[in-house]
């Protein structure tokens, strides 16, 4: 399918089928249940997870496959939501050319960046790849205050010279940004009973990019580049006694991921019209390192993983406080639920990192391929067949 083996094809079809039933998926408790808590099957969360695992896959093609650590993509994040935002303020408010102008600029800081810091390898070419995303964090808070607007961030106006477009709608308020007039803010709900399911037309669009980019990075994965992706990262000295030079390869693999990285700040700034200079801020280049790591390096559905794990952390872990807690552990006495609250405070809510970091080790200890390994093991465990001893062979005395 789709020029896909049988096991790519397979894995497409479940990414398809979890991606467009995820609001289904991620409400899986009743609206007025004490665990709607977990729920996460809002516009705004959905949104995020496709953003970032388009983020993390870009990432994942250039470290799963290279080997080569980039501590500085989170400034082809920031790149590509500026020039979105551009594109809304200036021609349309149709997401289409802001998209493509977001991953053809990021693409050409990527090649910039990448044919300098590709000159070092290891640690050195992760210095400088976070070197250079700082030096765009400070241009974009500083410098650069005239195109970025600094600190306050890019924003959308009453008064943008649009193009194709009407500066402000009938009621003076700033138009919304849209796919040939589908508004990305668009949503409507579906009640089953105590289920209550959000389908947002913006997170559909986010989701149908994600199915596109990750269908390329099985293409990419298959493909003979791949392969030499591969081999540059088993042993790039062997590489070069062979005869063929491994920097365009790697360059080439620089430029794709920035692409990637351009592409979901763009998405980021098409769901909502917005770009600050956070983004490119080095915690943000650490973070979807661990998404890459924690789901599984070198693997196609792994970065997927631990980008929506790691932002389901942030969004809903985060938010279970001390009264969540007293609620759930109110049937104890007073002192025996005082005293289990007070054990599991510093894990939740603001201490939600203690508990992913937790998390993060014991990955890489037990796990270092990731939640994909733990799959595979747990697959590998419900597929083992008893195995049968063969009968032995009768033997019969001679005649």
């Amino acid at each position: 399918m789709l020029g896909l083996d049988k096991k790519d094809s397979t894995l497409l079809l479940i990414v398809v089928a979890l991606t467009m039933l995820a609001p289904f998926i991620l409400n899986p408790f009743p609206t007025e249940s004490g665990l709607a808590q977990f729920n996460a099957g809002y516009p705004d969360l959905m949104q995020r997870f496709v953003i970032f695992g388009i983020f993390a896959i870009g990432f994942n093609i250039l470290f799963g496959l290279t080997g080569y650590l980039s501590f500085g993509h989170a400034a082809f994040l920031g790149i590509g939501s500026y020039s979105a935002v551009w594109m809304f303020k200036l021609l349309s408010m149709n997401i289409i050319p802001a998209i493509l102008l977001s991953v053809v600029i990021a693409g050409i800081f990527a090649l910039v960046i990448g044919f300098v810091s590709l000159r070092r390898t290891g640690i050195y070419f992760s210095i400088l790849t976070l070197a250079f995303a700082q030096m765009s964090f400070a241009l974009a808070y500083s410098v650069l205050t005239p195109l970025t607007n600094g600190e306050t961030g890019l924003q959308l106006t009453l008064n943008d010279p649009r193009i194709l477009g009407i500066s402000q709608t009938a009621d003076g308020s700033i138009p919304v940004t849209n796919l040939f007039g589908l508004e990305m803010r668009g949503a409507f709900d579906l009640v089953v009973g105590p289920w209550s399911f959000t389908f947002s037309a913006g997170y559909y669009v986010c989701a149908v990019v994600m199915l596109l980019a990750f269908y390329m990075s099985i293409r990419i994965f298959r493909s003979p580049f791949g392969l030499m992706l591969r081999a540059i990262k088993s042993n790039q000295q062997r590489l070069n006694y062979t005869g063929l030079n491994p920097k365009p390869y790697t360059l080439a693999a620089f430029v794709i991921s920035g692409m990637y990285a351009g592409l979901a700040g763009g998405l980021m700034a098409a769901m909502d019209p917005l770009a600050g200079a956070e983004r490119m801020q080095w915690t943000a280049s650490g973070e979807v390192v661990l998404m890459t790591i924690l789901g599984g390096a070198g693997t196609l559905i792994g970065p997927v993983l631990g980008a929506g794990m790691i932002k389901y952390f942030e969004n809903i872990f985060s938010k279970i406080n001390d009264n969540v807690l007293h609620s759930w552990f109110s049937f104890m006495p007073d002192g025996l639920e005082d005293s289990v609250v007070f054990i599991i405070h510093p894990f939740v809510g603001k201490g939600w990192h203690l508990t992913l970091g937790i998390i993060f080790m014991l990955v890489v200890t037990f796990l270092p391929g990731g939640l994909v390994e733990g799959g595979q093991r747990i697959a590998r465990l419900f597929r083992r067949k008893k195995t049968v001893e063969p009968k032995s062979a009768k033997t019969e005395p001679a005649e």
